[in-house]
């Protein structure tokens, strides 16, 4: 009882932070597209939640942060398989809920969040229910989401090598149905983009956790310990790996399949741990304590992240800087009384989730940071200017 505790004051924790930071960010450009472009699943939720809510940032963020919690939950449960004691599963929902990946997935509205949602759902009921229920999921899923196009691929290499000839044939199936629905992106030149995958891997799992997945699933491979988590999460990274030689890739949908590898992981660390003296197990201590470090450095970064400014020259490459101002643009316009602008830039489609529409009485031009004196609007963070436009008001008669 007092692990279910323990995990739900996890749990708890984690979404009021999250929802807490929901008041830190502004809806963002691909955000707005997402919301305000073509249907999808996601938007359909997002929507549902604004009507249910109201237009604003809690009812924007509410269902990934939903999605996210779920999807700890379902970690739990499925990594019973792989580690029985369960404090130890405890600490794996500790290191999920820290991944810099996950805290991105949690609040940022795209595929990322809902991906590892399904995915852990379809690795749920594959353990415990029967094979109708995982055929009418796997079908849901090939509706919802292009990014489980490379699901059904690497179900369809895992039942072929466990000889399971219908779930080979339905997984093949659904493998075209969603490439033919949504396609593979090889748009432009080719170009290797190898080294920035694996930068963008090191930097959502952090680099230690990271290459400690990539050991684990190698090591496997070695031993034979292929089980469906490890097919899954192999063959998508080979995938994402491959296409990046030739192009830059969309790491939201590949980067949760690399989620399912956590349990495999988290299994081996301790059955290597336990078999060891307690002489010898300083070096595994002092491995999970680092990466602790680190995820939790990280996770502070992430929090906190409008403090950053105070040491950037350049406001623009802060990390989150696009998901940042439009709000208080908004503020400052209603203010002055300003409920409509025309603009070139993509504020415009971001200003609209805030009241501010599209109209031909006020230009508004983004200054850069420098011309502060010529733009009647700042935004300031931490008393730093990041942001300078100049609001001109025309009269059409």
């Amino acid at each position: 009882m007092k692990y279910r505790i323990i995990l739900f004051l996890i749990l708890g924790v984690d979404a009021f932070i999250l929802f807490l930071q929901t008041s830190e960010l502004s809806i963002s450009y691909d955000e707005a597209t997402l919301l305000y472009g073509e249907f999808s699943f996601l938007q359909f939720i997002i929507k549902t939640s604004l009507y249910l809510f109201g237009t604003n940032d809690f009812a924007l963020r509410l269902p990934m942060i939903t999605l996210h919690i779920s999807s700890a939950i379902l970690l739990y449960e499925v990594s019973k398989k792989y580690i029985k004691r369960e404090e130890n599963r405890l600490w794996l929902i500790l290191v999920f809920v820290l991944l810099p990946g996950i805290i991105s997935s949690a609040l940022v509205i795209d595929g990322a969040g809902l991906i590892i949602f399904g995915l852990l759902l379809f690795v749920y009921v594959y353990e415990r229910y029967s094979v109708m229920y995982q055929y009418i999921l796997l079908i849901l899923l090939s509706i919802l989401d292009g990014g489980f196009l490379y699901l059904f691929f690497s179900l369809s290499i895992f039942t072929l090598y466990t000889k399971q000839k219908n779930f080979f044939l339905v997984n093949l199936v659904l493998f075209f149905v969603s490439m033919y629905m949504y396609g593979i992106n090889t748009e432009g030149l080719p170009k290797g983009h190898f080294l920035d995958s694996i930068g963008v891997y090191a930097a959502i799992f952090t680099p230690i956790v990271f290459i400690y997945l990539f050991y684990i699933l190698y090591r496997r491979y070695l031993t034979k310990k292929m089980d469906i988590l490890w097919f899954i999460s192999s063959f998508t990274l080979i995938v994402s790996l491959v296409l990046s030689f030739r192009q830059r890739i969309h790491i939201e949908n590949f980067a949760p399949y690399l989620i399912l590898a956590l349990p495999l992981a988290a299994q081996t660390f301790y059955s290597s741990y336990r078999v060891r003296l307690k002489m010898f197990r300083t070096k595994y201590r002092l491995i999970f304590t680092i990466s602790l470090i680190f995820l939790l450095l990280n996770s502070f970064v992430v929090i906190f992240n409008k403090e950053l400014y105070l040491v950037l020259d350049n406001p623009q490459t802060h990390f989150a800087y696009k998901m940042h101002i439009a709000k208080e643009l908004a503020t400052q316009l209603k203010k002055h009384e300003i409920y409509c602008v025309n603009s070139k830039g993509e504020m415009l489609k971001r200003l609209k989730f805030y009241g501010i529409s599209e109209c031909k009485n006020n230009i508004l031009t983004e200054n850069t940071i420098q011309n502060s004196e010529k733009s009647n609007v700042t935004i300031s963070y931490k008393n730093v200017p990041i942001y300078n436009a100049n609001v001109t008001k025309i009269n059409i008669k």
